[in-house]
C-alpha cells in the first residue's frame, strides 16, 4: 500500500518514476466533487473547490523479485485545488487507455495530461497518489466477477486455520478446499483455496469464495484477495462481506472493492453491522432492526 502527497516537482518526479508514467495503464473510474459553500451576503451556493479522483489500473515490473513476474497496481489519484480540467470522450471512441502520463510542475500548480489527445487533463495545487499492488496472474479477471483485497501495512500473514476460526465465531462455519498451481506463479503468491459453507458443502461443489494471499510487496505487509466464485450466487456475496468485515476489523491496511479505493476504518463504517449481526440480516435471521445491502 502506498500513499503520497505530491505538492511539488521533486514529488511529481517520484510519482512519474513510481508510476512508470502508468505505461498502457487503464482509467479505470473518474470522479469529480464541487464543494460548495452558503454565502450569506448574497444568499447563494458559490463554489469552494474541485476535487477530481482519476482511478488507474496498470502492470509494473517486480524489482525485487528474479524472473518474469509483474505486479498489478490499482491507484486513486487525487487532485485537490483543480482549477481547469477536462473529462471529454467522443462518441465511439475510448479514452480509458493510457500511452504514458504527461505531467509538469509551474509555480505552484500541478498539470496532468492522461491521454496523447488531451481530452483528460486536469491543473490543480496538489495531488495524492493512494496504491494497492497484487502479484500478477498473468490471466485477465473474468467480466462481472465481484473481488475485494486487503493490503496490510504491516504484520505476518494469517494462515488458514485463522481464517476458518473467525469465521465459526462470526456465525458462519466453513470447510475449505485447498488450491494447486500447474503453472509457474508470482513468489509472491503464498497459499490459495477455497471456502463453501460446511452446513452444505455439496451445494458449490468449486467453492463459495476463492481466497489468494500474498506476501510483502511495496514495502507492506502480507495481502489477501477475495473472489466470489459466482458472483450472481448470493450466498457467495454474503460470505464474501463476511470474510472481508473480519479481515478489515483485525488488520491495518486499505481496501480495493471493485474499483474502490478505501481506508480500513472508511470500510467498516460503511458495512455498519458487525459480521456475524450482518450474516443473520442478509439471511433473512435478523429482528428486522437493519436490512441486507
Amino acid at each position: 500500500m502506498v500513499r503520497q502527497r505530491i505538492r511539488n516537482p521533486e514529488d511529481l518526479t517520484w510519482l512519474l518514476s513510481h508510476t512508470h508514467r502508468f505505461r498502457a495503464g487503464q482509467v479505470a473510474d473518474i470522479h469529480v466533487h464541487k464543494r460548495r459553500l452558503f454565502d450569506e451576503g448574497t444568499g447563494r451556493e458559490v463554489t469552494a473547490g474541485t476535487v477530481l479522483t482519476v482511478v488507474i489500473r496498470y502492470e509494473s515490473s517486480s524489482p525485487a523479485h528474479d524472473g518474469p513476474f509483474g505486479i498489478t497496481r490499482v491507484a486513486k489519484l487525487t487532485m485537490y485545488g483543480v482549477t481547469d480540467f477536462s473529462v471529454f470522450e467522443q462518441e465511439g471512441s475510448d479514452c480509458s487507455e493510457i500511452g504514458v502520463i504527461h505531467a509538469e510542475a509551474t509555480g505552484s500548480r500541478l498539470r496532468f495530461w492522461f491521454d496523447p489527445q488531451g481530452e483528460l487533463y486536469v491543473i490543480c495545487d496538489e495531488a495524492e497518489l493512494e496504491e494497492v499492488s497484487m502479484p500478477s496472474t498473468g490471466r485477465p479477471v473474468p467480466v462481472g466477477v465481484t473481488d475485494w483485497t486487503f493490503q496490510a501495512q504491516a504484520g505476518d500473514l494469517p494462515g488458514v486455520a485463522w481464517f476458518l476460526d473467525h469465521l465459526d465465531e462470526a456465525g458462519v462455519p466453513c470447510a475449505w478446499k485447498a488450491a494447486k498451481r500447474s503453472h509457474p506463479s508470482h513468489p509472491a503468491w503464498r497459499w490459495e483455496g477455497h471456502l463453501m459453507l460446511a452446513s452444505n458443502p455439496e451445494a458449490s461443489p468449486v467453492g463459495l469464495v476463492q481466497v489468494q494471499t500474498y506476501g510483502p510487496l511495496d514495502g507492506c505487509g502480507f495481502g489477501v484477495t477475495l473472489r466470489a466464485c459466482d458472483p450472481h450466487e448470493a450466498e457467495a456475496g454474503r460470505l464474501l462481506r463476511v470474510l472481508a468485515d473480519i479481515i478489515a476489523r483485525h488488520f491495518q491496511g486499505t481496501c480495493l472493492a471493485g474499483r474502490h479505493i478505501m481506508e480500513r476504518d472508511e470500510w467498516c463504517e460503511a458495512q455498519g453491522p458487525s459480521p456475524l449481526r450482518w450474516w443473520e440480516i442478509s439471511q433473512g435471521l435478523g429482528d428486522g432492526l437493519g436490512q441486507s445491502r
